[in-house]
């Protein structure tokens, strides 16, 4: 995405080729496979005590999941998968919050001193033990918490942050149908290549509009 090195905006998307049909036919046989489900509306969490033994998800399912398994609740980063021949690394979009404050604020002092606090190492603490929400801060005292571990792990190997590129917003609507086709199984390894042009194709018209 973007080039090279992920700062070219002009660039656009990269996905087809036959590199980008080579996932298409990866995923065409993952959701053959008996042992995928299609996790909508959190069918993967209702299951998991009835055949589902992993679900992909983010922190925001931490309790969730705990009510379902309890002590048997394990997390991991996303592991490797191999596409013709080669392994490679899944990975995840990391995005990221900011508290801002009005420039135009009557009380800039005040409202600075707000947003440092509601970003403070004090209110990560009440964030956490309160909402489970992982601290961005090191000092904030988590524990041997596995999801937060797992978290940290997933930022520093397994992921990418998400381009902040205003065109970004045009990846989601192709990338969500493909996914749907996949999962209906109107992508087949006959037509992988050709869906995977058109996939890429219309990220980088709307892209251009």
């Amino acid at each position: 995405m973007f080039g090279a090195d992920g700062t070219d905006e002009s660039a656009g998307f990269d996905f087809g080729g036959d590199k980008g049909a080579a996932v298409t036919n990866y995923l065409v046989d993952l959701v053959a496979n008996e042992n995928f489900m299609n996790d909508a509306d959190g069918t993967g969490i209702a299951h998991l005590n009835d055949g589902v033994g992993a679900i992909f998800s983010g922190s925001w399912d931490m309790n969730n999941v705990k009510e379902k398994l309890g002590d048997n609740m394990g997390v991991a980063a996303l592991p490797t998968i191999t596409v013709d021949g080669t392994e490679g690394q899944m990975k995840s979009f990391a995005g990221s919050k900011a508290i801002g404050v009005n420039p135009n604020s009557k009380y800039p002092e005040a409202a600075v001193a707000l947003a440092a606090y509601l970003g403070g190492k004090d209110s990560q603490q009440t964030h956490y033990e309160t909402r489970g929400i992982i601290p961005t801060i090191a000092s904030v005292d988590v524990g041997d918490d596995a999801v937060a571990a797992a978290q940290v792990a997933t930022m520093a190997n397994t992921s990418i942050v998400q381009p902040v590129y205003s065109t970004m917003g045009q990846y989601w609507g192709p990338a969500g149908s493909m996914g749907e086709e996949l999962n209906n199984k109107t992508v087949t390894h006959d037509n992988a290549a050709e869906k995977t042009e058109a996939m890429n194709t219309a990220m980088n018209t709307a892209a251009v509009q």
